[in-house]
């Protein structure tokens, strides 16, 4: 391996290892992905108990958790799986100069810590609302965001860039960035044709961007007491006051706004043909299901993780939100978890899918490369009703063990503390008109705890291919691993 990349990958793994050493000693006690769960009550337990036989019920159930499979298409995206496309996405990824404030997707999205960032809340030129989302196996979900605001992968990628509380910058920049370097622009041409001509000061303003959602210049979950990462007032406009960006973005001609966003909307695509390589390795799960599959027992999983699987398909009903191969229905839920601390009341999917509507870059919009297309088509039926207040997507359990805090504002910091919310139901909120009437409280032994801990830690994946987890010096240079 090269020095520079080794180097690379000391300062990612020292970033990360001190966010995950923040974890630990607020209680996470999850171990390092890849690492077996060694130590624990249950697995002390297990070595007396009986052996766990699956019943023909439990293992149906089990076996839908089938292989993720191959990646669904995106034919919003016609460069979604070019090896070109996903080496500039790479580059991008890791660019700083995207921001202000100088800071990269990579900055939240840390590559060794499951590319999350180990806080309750994100925070970048500010701190946030809400829980920075795992990228690992994204390209998977039906849509994006806690909320659901976005419908694609390359449409998500370009909301935290112009974010006022997350990189701060805006499309005009972008674009301009991509024309004054010699390599991105390279790269990017080579791929999507010319740039826009931008030496016309009086067409192409040094700066602009749409208003984002939301009348203060910031997306409505943001928008709210937003701090800077340095405890300075982030400056986001008041309702009614004049967003110079966006002001310099309205005074251009349509032509030309047209022009900037094709160029950021492929910034996107190029980033989604990046994050799709970011695909999980196997964990001991799927080599349990495989065995299972093949008719044997799964003698490979230790015996406290088929306790909590059996648990988990079974008395405890985890199967009902968390299920499918991701281990997820990719929907949304109010399962009356309570605010984090100083947290304002969130409307979660109900101010989600108004955002998602009203976006330029969805998969009904001008940028889309192929509509009208299946992805389109989930759209049609899309209105916000009042059952949609509060509901929150349903997370992905894999690599769930290696990226604590949880919830989506980092509510809880360990999966024990999270088991034992739904075991007890302390603090959930009063049932709105849509909090899941499942719920109940479990009433959890500590052996049942520890037993669920092992199976969740059991769907920890092998680590990626390391070619992925650094800023590459050529944008031209596809990484070596392809799921």
């Amino acid at each position: 391996m090269p020095a520079a990349r080794r180097a690379a990958l000391a300062v990612i793994a020292g970033v990360a290892a001190a966010v995950l050493a923040a974890s630990l000693a607020a209680g996470a006690g999850t171990p390092a992905p890849g690492a077996a769960p060694a130590g624990s009550v249950s697995d002390a337990a297990g070595a007396s108990a009986a052996r766990v036989v699956f019943t023909e019920q439990e293992r149906a159930r089990i076996l839908q958790y089938a292989p993720l499979g191959p990646l669904p298409a995106d034919p919003t995206n016609a460069l979604a799986d070019d090896p070109r496309a996903a080496a500039l996405g790479q580059r991008l990824f890791f660019e700083a100069r995207l921001s202000p404030g100088s800071f990269s997707c990579a900055s939240c999205h840390v590559p060794p810590h499951a590319f999350t960032d180990g806080k309750p809340v994100s925070e970048a030129i500010a701190k946030g609302r809400r829980r920075t989302p795992s990228l690992l196996n994204v390209a998977y979900r039906r849509w994006l965001f806690w909320d659901g605001r976005k419908d694609s992968l390359w449409s998500q990628a370009l909301s935290p860039i112009e974010n006022p509380v997350e990189m701060g910058g805006n499309r005009l920049a972008v674009v301009r960035l991509l024309a004054s370097d010699a390599e991105l622009r390279g790269a990017y041409e080579d791929l999507f044709g010319a740039l826009p001509e931008l030496d016309d000061a009086a067409r192409f303003p040094p700066a602009a961007r749409p208003a984002p959602f939301g009348a203060s210049g910031a997306t409505a979950m943001d928008a709210i007491g937003a701090s800077s990462a340095t405890g300075a007032t982030v400056a986001i406009p008041a309702a009614g006051a004049i967003d110079p960006l966006a002001a310099a973005w309205l005074a251009m001609k349509d032509e030309d706004r047209l022009a900037v966003d094709r160029a950021f909307a492929r910034v996107g695509k190029a980033l989604e043909a990046y994050e799709r390589r970011l695909v999980g390795r196997g964990s001991p799960f799927d080599r349990f299901l495989a065995e299972l599959r093949a008719g044997g027992d799964g003698a490979s999983l230790p015996e406290p993780a088929k306790r909590g699987l059996r648990l988990f398909v079974g008395r405890a009903n985890c199967r009902v939100c968390h299920s499918g191969p991701e281990l997820s229905d990719g929907e949304f839920h109010d399962v009356g978890i309570p605010p984090g601390p100083g947290a304002a009341v969130d409307s979660g999917r109900y101010g989600g899918i108004d955002e998602l509507l009203a976006d330029s870059f969805n998969a009904r919009g001008p940028h889309a490369d192929a509509p009208p297309s299946p992805a389109a088509d989930k759209l049609r039926g899309l209105r916000r009703q009042p059952e949609h207040w509060g509901q929150f997507k349903t997370p992905s359990l894999r690599n769930v063990a290696v990226r604590p805090p949880y919830m989506h504002q980092g509510q809880f910091a360990s999966l024990r503390d999270v088991l034992k919310f739904y075991s007890t139901r302390e603090g959930a909120l009063p049932p709105g008109p849509a909090q899941e009437r499942l719920l109940v409280p479990l009433h959890l032994t500590d052996e049942e705890t520890d037993d669920l801990i092992a199976f969740l830690e059991s769907l920890t994946d092998a680590p990626l291919d390391d070619a992925l987890l650094f800023r590459p010096g050529d944008p031209q240079t596809p990484a070596h691993h392809a799921p």
